[in-house]
């Protein structure tokens, strides 16, 4: 068999077109009805984290700015230009672009600028390109990128339609991972793609780096466990596990199943940040109408629906409490393990104390 050069997958499934955007549908259908009706602003500034499609989405509007009219099979990639600023910073760079800015595109009718992580420009730089902002030629609309808006002087910021880029939610990632698993015949299991969704903390690139990486971990079949195992995260499992001794005030228990948590190598901090987000799970899961703010799959929805039904809002908030200053104290603390022991001893007696209120 003829060996294929691999792919990464953040590579080959990069979207080529708006419906194939995922995650930015608001900002994909304003910039293409502003293609559409021909209302194009001279410079755009797209912001937001990393990996969640900002030079993707440059990229399609500058390649759907010249299509508009009718010219779809014609090939508009000499009329873009990119500069990444990370790397290419100094004024010559700079300059390099407004010297190309004044030439009229022979095919088209805009040539497109795109810089990445424009932020990364020197103050010279900044103030050479400021000139080209202030009056650029009708042919020429920059898209400038960056993920660090805060950074960008206000004169540049004035003189550009600002699209702030949301972090991509658990849901779409993991829908986007599906799709991406079926075209390259993989098995899943929805719950292992939700925590390879979770680990990417809504960055969509950093998602599909991870599924490449369990892919060759999993031999062509993901599953929840493999996923657990290869990026060392903790179960659900665990934080079912010890709650469940909490309810019940059973703190030996607990206090095992904590043991066993250090025995596998996970650190007491993460344990403890875990366990808050547990807990603020099982407080979402107790009213329907909060319900949605529950970024998991259905199967472990309803793991949490079972558990909140058991644990009181007071538990709840109480129990949050006492993982805050655990959280807030731990850094300082001499002796780690025993501070977060002491939280699930408080933890513990929550219910007992609860109990011995109702008699």
């Amino acid at each position: 068999m003829a060996e294929e050069q691999f792919i990464v997958s953040a590579r080959k499934y990069r979207p080529t077109t708006w419906e194939t955007v995922v995650g930015q549908e608001t900002i994909s259908s304003t910039l293409q009805h502003a293609i559409d009706t021909g209302h194009l602003a001279q410079a755009y500034l797209f912001c937001g984290p990393r990996g969640v499609g900002k030079t993707t989405c440059a990229r399609i509007f500058a390649k759907t700015i010249n299509q508009q009219d009718g010219n779809d099979q014609e090939d508009f990639s000499f009329n873009i230009f990119e500069l990444d600023a990370a790397s290419n910073n100094s004024v010559d760079d700079i300059r390099t672009i407004t010297d190309q800015v004044r030439i009229v595109p022979q095919v088209g009718k805009y040539k497109v600028y795109i810089i990445d992580e424009v932020h990364m420009l020197s103050q010279a730089a900044f103030n050479a390109f400021l000139k080209t902002l202030e009056e650029p030629p009708p042919h020429a609309i920059f898209i400038l990128a960056t993920t660090e808006k805060h950074k960008i002087i206000p004169t540049i910021l004035s003189r550009c339609q600002v699209y702030d880029f949301n972090r991509i939610t658990i849901q779409d990632m993991a829908k986007h991972l599906a799709f991406v698993a079926k075209e390259e015949n993989i098995k899943f299991e929805p719950d292992a793609l939700h925590v390879i969704a979770e680990k990417a903390d809504g960055a969509l690139r950093d998602a599909l780096s991870i599924f490449d990486q369990i892919v060759n971990y999993c031999d062509d079949n993901i599953t929840y466990d493999a996923v657990i195992k290869n990026l060392n995260i903790l179960d659900y499992d665990y934080y079912f596990r010890i709650t469940d001794h909490l309810l019940k005030n059973e703190i030996h228990q607990s206090l095992l199943t904590f043991d066993e948590i250090l025995e596998n190598g996970f650190d007491g901090h993460n344990f403890i940040n875990g366990l808050g987000s547990h807990l603020r799970n099982l407080l979402v899961s107790k009213d329907p109408i909060t319900l949605k703010l529950l970024e998991v799959s259905d199967n472990i929805k309803s793991k949490y629906n079972e558990q909140s039904k058991l644990a009181s809002p007071k538990f709840l908030v109480d129990g949050l409490k006492i993982i805050g200053e655990t959280d807030v104290q731990y850094k300082s603390s001499k002796n780690q393990r025993l501070h977060v022991e002491l939280a699930l001893m408080k933890l513990s007696s929550l219910t007992a104390i609860e109990g011995e209120k109702k008699k």
